[in-house]
């Protein structure tokens, strides 16, 4: 896996989104994170993918217990029916690897509930395999802080990428000129950006001020 130079960058066309398990148990037992702040960060990510056209799976473990799919990020993709695993680790099911195998990607970015057990267990299995895995830090979550940080060093003792979610879609965006994604990624600022969100409505509102200005000759 490249570590350096402009191919370690993230790239649309050869990224692929797994999200792993954000769904009530889960987040019942989530204390690594403020869980508010996950679920914003999740379905911004998803959201992000939608936007430049990455292929993002979405998947479950014993759904009929553990709890339906947040809502929010079901809605992102209404159409996509979950995969529902008894695996604890999702990349030894077939039906999640068969869809990322058939696409040809290589660039395989993963967040999930919990760190230390669903993200952990299919990011090592997919770097064994030859993919350039990135974890979504920021759109996961542990039992506890010292658990997701526990994950994290793992993954990147084993060659894994930390990146948080509007890094990503950041890295997939690249040029501003590319005026079709800057404005999809500036609605999804806008609604999930926090502090980036305020701040871009401020500049939108300035411009249009500016622009009534000049349009009324002042």
């Amino acid at each position: 896996m490249t570590k350096s130079g402009l191919t370690a960058l993230l790239r649309p066309e050869d990224s692929i989104v797994v999200l792993i398990d954000h769904q009530p148990f889960q987040f019942a037992n989530l204390h690594s994170h403020e869980p508010t702040m996950i679920v914003n960060n999740v379905i911004g990510l998803a959201k992000g993918a939608k936007a430049f056209n990455v292929p993002t799976i979405l998947t479950t473990v014993l759904e009929e217990r553990g709890g339906y799919l947040l809502k929010g990020l079901q809605d992102v993709y209404p159409e996509q029916k979950p995969i529902n695993r008894t695996f604890i680790n999702t990349w030894e099911d077939p039906a999640v690897t068969d869809i990322v195998q058939k696409s040809g990607r290589k660039q395989l970015i993963l967040a999930a509930l919990w760190s230390e057990v669903c993200l952990a267990m299919p990011a090592i299995q997919a770097l064994g395999e030859g993919y350039e895995v990135f974890v979504v830090t920021d759109a996961s979550g542990g039992v506890s802080p010292e658990s997701h940080d526990m994950a994290i060093r793992r993954l990147v003792q084993a060659g894994a990428v930390p990146m948080t979610w509007l890094a990503v879609l950041c890295e997939w965006q690249r040029d501003w000129a590319r005026e079709v994604t800057a404005q999809a990624l500036s609605q999804v600022l806008l609604e999930h950006g926090g502090s980036s969100g305020i701040a871009l409505a401020w500049e939108i509102q300035l411009l249009n001020s500016a622009g009534k200005a000049v349009a009324n000759g002042v």
